[in-house]
This record gives C-alpha cells, structure tokens and sequence, in this order.
C-alpha cells in the first residue's frame, strides 16, 4: 500500500507508523516531540523543513529515513548543512541544534565569560553549598594561569593564594559555631533543614574570602549559533584561560555538533570576526586611557539610577497603559496614546491595575507593554553579588576589570563571630598580590582579587525585566550582597525616577533584612520531599 493511499489514515502505512514511532513522540498527531535522533540529523530535518511544502513526517520518511539505516546516518545531514550554508546562507539553521556541555574547573573570571550570552541556559556550581575547602591532588582549588606560572611571581601567587584558601578553611567552624548560637534550632524545625540553613549562612558569610581565581563548574546548553558566538568571545578574550577552554570546548562541541561550528576556526569567517572583536577592544581602551581621567576615583554609592525613560511620570504611566492597550485596539499607537494622555490619572491607573491584576506570586507578571519603560544603573558593589546579578538574561550588562581600588565589604556579623582579624588579612594579601601583578599582567592579576572587593558594573533593563530580577534577588533567602543591590533598585525606581506605577507594581519586592535566608526554603524543599515520599506510598498500595 502506497504512503498516499487514502485508505491509510494520516496517509501512512503500518511499516512507515512503526518506524516513525521510534522518532516521534506521537506518529499520528500534529504536535509531537522527535526523540532519539542524532543532534545533527535533528537540525538538518528543521533546516530542510523551511523548504518543504509538506509536513515534518514525510519529509522524515522521504528524505532521512533511509539514512538511518547506514552505518553513518549523520553524513547526509552534514551534506545538507554544508549546502544551506553555502547556497542559502541561512544562520538560522544553527538555532535548531543543541548541545549539553560541562565545563569544570574554570576560574570565576571564566565563568563570567562563559555565561555572558544571552540565548542558553547555565548551572554554575555555588558558593553557598559547596565548601572550598577541601583540597584537590593536594591543592586549593584554584587556576594557576599560565601566564603567571611562566613569570616571577609564581611563588608569591601560590603563598596569597593558599594563604587565603587556608583562613576560609579555618574561619568555617568558628562562623558556623556562632550561626548555630545566634540562631538555636527550635522544634518544628527537623535536624536536616537546619544543618543545611546554617551551614549555607555560614558560607555566605565567609565567600567574600573566596578569590576571583576560584575554580568552578559549569553546565551549559545552548543552540548551535550560541556556542559559536561564545567560541568567538572566547577567541578575541584577552586571558589564556580563555582561548585554552576555546579550544577544547570546540573540539568537543564538534563531536556532537560538527556542522553548526564550520566557521569559527577558518580565518576568514570566525577568525576574522574574533580579530574584529579584539581589536575594537583594544582601539577603545587606547582612547579611554589617553582621554579619560579616572585616577582616584570619588567614593560612589551602592547603586546610582544615571538614566530612564521616559523622564517625566505621568509621560511613563501614559507610556505603560498606552503599551497594555495597543493589542487590544485598531488605531495606531500615536493616536492610542493621544487619547490615553488625555484621561484622567485615575483611569489610567484603572487600566494599569487590570493589567497587573492580582499577582499571587512573582511568576505572575504582567506583559510585554512593561517593557516600555526603562532603567539605567551604575553599581559598585562586591563582586560576590555581581557574579550572581550577572547572571540575569533580559538586560544589558557591562562591568570594568576587577581590582582592589574600590575596597572591600566585611560582613558585621564576621565581627561578632570573632574572625574579623584573619578577614582583613585574606584582603590585604589579596591587594598585596594584585598590585605585584597588575604591572606584568594587567588582565591575570584579577585572579588575586577577592570576592568582597567592590566592582563598577551597569545594568540596564526595561521594567519587566526589572520586575524579574528584583523580585527574585530580593527574596529572604537571596545573599545579603546582592538583595541590597536590588532593594536599592527599587527605591530608586519609586523615589528618583518617580514611576510609582511601576514600583508598587513590584508587590514581591522584600525590604526586609535576613537572618537566617535559607532557612525557609529549606523547610519548603523537606515539604516537597515529604509529599512525593506520601505520593509513591499511595501509589504502591
């Protein structure tokens, strides 16, 4: 029987349903997942399908079917990219393959790099639960950069750096004594959810200790087009460690993903686009260090709001309620917006309201029309906390090279718990050690600096994504560094911009003060475990 033989349903025979049943999820309807299919195969099907008239399934059976039968089915799928991309040049095809990658033991400047796109997902190893303080083939677990190790300062590296790794070691017990004495487990709390609170305010306490060279463990998964803009960063990156784990991320991506990545080693196509990035680079800075004064640098707050728009309040509400509106009209925005100036403040804030709504937690947020409306921020703070902010996709984000020059932030409660002494002397090592650095090797002597030396960042976000973020990173069980980023934040969206709108919008923002941060979320995690331990039981009788 024919595949169009219009006595089989959906036009597929017994033999072609069987086989798509081991590709697809569901061989007869119009929304199905493909399973077991090699990443490239997958990405050619997707590349292949914008150029065929008919559906996913007989393009699968007509044209790729076959060549699951041979010894080598991705040949014909790598063919296929080779020739989208030299006759269609079509880099879209690049979204529809992935990969899963870890990259471990990483130093914290890498980790930054690594996850500074935006289009992929990453899991970084944390300071808050993992302890530093163990040694790996008898060593701290810290990157010894290439460039140093072939220089002088070898030694006086390795004696900061183990030194510091040392007073962590030791500060951990004392801190971890006087968490559990300030904060005495009560009875409804069990003996595992307060041993994991604890120990996690106690390294919270303590990762300001923790050096930027700090090795790390990193998950990532990404599109295709994503490992290659980050293989070309990479590339044009200034550190060594950099291009080192460029070269064997790309050898090992292309064991699984080969013809997503053809471009970026050839030096016309990815070689020249790496040159380009780097010496743009390096044309600007020439021009900031002869143009720019920036020796002493003033005493700056936490967070200064430079810019926003639009500037005027009721220019920003007219603004919200004219973007939540448009989807729902049919004249243009100009005129929308034009009626919308024209109304009264309280039935602006009616519209406002509706499309907020009741939001029961952080994850209702309202729609596109809050982004809007946007903020500009200058930060310096620890770079602790920036490590985390960084992190948040739906912004711009840019920060300076880390460096002592800015100072440090010590914990109060470091001084109570009686290891304030040995803190001070892991920063001043920490300095000591940057500044013999910094004059042989400006951009490695960043591995010497601690986590609680303060850094210049800018972040800018619409106020969507600012509703996101501060509600997320404000929350009692986030690190103290980077809540009062976000609290500030705020603030200064509701005081200085004046967009009360917006601010009050943000009803999950928490200006309370920690104590105990995971202490909640530890108990909430035991209810979770519980529950699915009571549903398996029930299940099985």
């Amino acid at each position: 029987m024919s595949s169009s033989d219009p006595e089989v349903p959906g036009g597929l025979t017994d033999d072609e349903r069987e086989l798509l049943g081991r590709y697809v999820t569901d061989p007869d309807g119009d929304v199905f997942a493909l399973t077991d299919l090699p990443e490239v195969v997958k990405g050619a099907l997707f590349a292949r399908y914008s150029r065929y008239a008919g559906s996913l399934k007989r393009l699968f059976l007509d044209e790729f079917a076959e060549d699951l039968r041979t010894s080598d089915p991705a040949a014909r799928a790598e063919r296929l990219y080779d020739k989208v991309f030299s006759e269609y040049g079509d880099d879209s095809v690049a979204q529809v393959g992935a990969a899963h990658v870890a990259v471990e033991g990483v130093s914290n400047l890498l980790t930054k790099r690594l996850e500074w796109g935006r289009l992929a997902a990453y899991l970084e190893q944390s300071t808050r639960y993992i302890r530093y303080d163990s040694l790996v083939d008898g060593r701290f677990r810290y990157h010894r950069p290439a460039e140093v190790l072939a220089g002088p300062h070898v030694a006086m590296y390795e004696e900061h750096l183990d030194a510091i790794f040392g007073i962590y070691r030791d500060a951990i017990p004392t801190v971890l004594d006087w968490v559990r004495r300030t904060w005495p487990r009560d009875e409804v709390t069990s003996e595992v959810v307060y041993r994991n609170a604890t120990t996690a305010k106690a390294l919270d306490l303590l990762r300001g200790l923790l050096p930027a060279a700090t090795t790390s463990n990193l998950g990532i998964f990404a599109s295709g087009q994503s490992y290659e803009g980050l293989l070309l960063r990479l590339r044009a990156d200034e550190l060594a460690e950099s291009h080192a784990v460029a070269d064997r991320l790309l050898t090992q991506l292309r064991r699984v993903i080969p013809s997503f990545l053809t471009r970026v080693d050839r030096p016309d196509r990815g070689g020249a686009w790496s040159a380009y990035l780097a010496r743009t680079r390096d044309e600007v800075r020439a021009l900031a260090d002869e143009l720019v004064d920036d020796a002493d640098p003033p005493a700056a707050d936490l967070v200064t709001l430079t810019d926003y728009a639009p500037r005027d309040p009721v220019d920003a509400e007219v603004a919200l309620v004219t973007a939540a509106l448009y989807p729902h009209v049919e004249i243009g925005e100009r005129e929308l917006e034009a009626q919308v100036r024209g109304w009264s403040a309280r039935r602006r804030d009616e519209v406002l309201r509706a499309y907020v709504g009741a939001r029961e937690n952080r994850r209702h947020r309202p729609g596109r029309g809050f982004e809007r409306v946007w903020y500009r921020f200058d930060v310096l703070g620890d770079y602790g906390g920036f490590r985390d902010l960084q992190r948040h996709r739906m912004l711009t984000i840019e920060w300076q090279p880390l460096t002592t020059t800015h100072g440090y932030d010590t914990p109060a409660e470091l001084e109570e718990a009686g290891v304030a002494d040995a803190w001070h002397e892991a920063m001043e090592r920490s300095d000591a050690l940057y500044r013999r650095l910094v004059v042989d090797h400006p951009v490695a002597a960043q591995y010497a600096v601690c986590f609680a030396y303060r850094v210049r960042y800018v972040m800018q976000l619409n106020a969507r994504a600012a509703m996101q973020m501060l509600e997320l990173r404000s929350s009692p069980q986030g690190h103290p560094q980077y809540r009062r980023v976000v609290q500030r934040m705020h603030e200064l969206i509701r005081d200085e911009a004046g967009h009360r709108a917006v601010a009050d919008a943000m009803v999950h923002v928490d200006h309370g003060a920690g104590e105990l941060e995971r202490l909640e979320s530890e108990r909430a995690a035991e209810r979770r475990r519980r529950d699915r331990a009571t549903h398996r039981r029930t299940e099985t009788t």
